[in-house]
């Protein structure tokens, strides 16, 4: 787990970062609800903006917004790099490169030429502005579950695509074999095509076997599909359960009993009932002090 940023002083840049990246005061609660309400607008207006019929009745407004959004998100990116301690640990960060790509597409139109308007790389700037809603993830505390159980099952996705293509190729370069160019296996990259939309059971249709063999082939890759498509699901739940647990639950022994499976909010063991926060003293202790042993005459 990576370490936590820390404000980068005393004063104005700790009580930014407690605006900024903290959520347990009323201000900061109310910042975070705010920025979670203009990244959606903003996300609304570019969504709005493909629009031909509403660019071409409010572009300009759109236009306006849009420089008025960028203008937040540059001040809110300006404020947290000013009140952290190592500011560029955060642009290298998931988040920090999300917000880098929040602003960084309008202020490069601005920059570029007003020939180029109709270049393809202006128009994939003006799409990447969709990366905004990424932002939002940060306000999901769900999100950092999934992002280490995505990360944890790698090695086994990768495993199982690099499965998948050799069943893929293979099965194209039977049907390839086996069936006409006039059915459109012209060559073994058109019949991988064929194999993947037939293994995910999307069925386009452009190519079809003609040939017996060559149907049962495909439903023979098609039903391959089926049982296949859940393995994926099933290593990415398994991981998620796995931290869940691992976050839920601390590995700490029981110093009366040695059990080690405890909700990390657990004060008392859930076998014995010792308490096993060590920070401090058990109240119940305390209690008797107090009120005499139970069963005790005093």
């Amino acid at each position: 787990m990576s370490e936590p940023f820390r404000p980068g002083g005393d004063g104005i840049r700790t009580r930014l970062f407690q605006i900024i990246f903290e959520s347990d005061t009323p201000l900061a609660k109310g910042f975070d609800i705010a920025l979670i309400a203009v990244i959606l607008a903003s996300v609304a207006i570019v969504l709005l903006d493909s629009i031909a019929a509403w660019e071409a009745a409010y572009g300009e407004w759109f236009y306006w917004l849009e420089w008025g959004f960028t203008l937040i998100f540059t001040v809110e990116l300006a404020l947290r790099v000013y009140c952290l301690e190592k500011p560029w640990r955060y642009l290298r960060s998931f988040y920090g490169i999300v917000d880098v790509l929040a602003v960084l597409p309008t202020w490069l139109m601005l920059i570029l030429p007003g020939s180029w308007e109709t270049l393809v790389i202006v128009r994939l700037l003006r799409v990447l502005r969709i990366f905004r809603v990424l932002r939002l993830m940060q306000f999901v505390s769900e999100s950092r579950l999934l992002l280490d159980a995505l990360r944890r099952s790698v090695r086994q996705i990768i495993l199982f695509f690099f499965s998948i293509f050799m069943v893929v190729t293979i099965f194209a370069a039977v049907m390839y074999t086996i069936e006409s160019p006039e059915a459109g296996f012209t060559s073994i990259p058109m019949s991988i095509y064929w194999a993947i939309v037939s293994l995910t059971t999307v069925g386009y249709g452009d190519i079809v076997p003609m040939t017996s063999l060559g149907k049962a082939i495909t439903v023979m890759l098609m039903l391959i599909g089926y049982s296949i498509i859940a393995v994926p699901t099933g290593v990415f739940s398994a991981q998620v359960i796995r931290a869940i647990r691992e976050e839920r639950y601390s590995d700490e022994a029981c110093p009366g009993c040695g059990h080690d499976k405890h909700e990390r909010r657990a004060r008392y063991c859930l076998l014995c009932g010792t308490w096993l926060d060590e920070t401090s003293a058990d109240p119940r202790l305390a209690a008797a002090g107090r009120y005499g042993e139970p069963g005790s005459d005093e």
